[in-house]
């Protein structure tokens, strides 16, 4: 005669968790991976600077902000700074 078999299944295999990134892509020199964002929670502050073309912005953050949420916000400031310059040239 043998064993019975066990009907109890296995926990379930944890995912790993990526941390998020916190260099970015240039929006004005295009260099990738060369803007790095720092955040600080004290003084409620994100900036993001670039070490090829030192090109610098700060924004108000919140604690469920990121890294991505900063570098989001300067490529919108560019676009609508973009798009307020195209405005005037018509």
């Amino acid at each position: 005669m043998g064993k019975r078999k066990s009907k109890r299944k296995p926990p379930p295999k944890q995912k790993r968790i990526k941390p998020l990134e916190t260099y970015f892509s240039c929006p004005f020199c295009g260099h990738d991976r060369s803007c790095e964002v720092k955040i600080d929670r004290k003084a409620n502050v994100g900036t993001i600077e670039c070490r090829m073309c030192r090109e610098t912005y700060s924004t108000t953050v919140h604690y469920l902000s990121e890294a991505i949420d900063v570098h989001n916000a300067w490529v919108d400031a560019c676009e609508e700074i973009n798009k307020e310059g195209g405005e005037e040239r018509e």
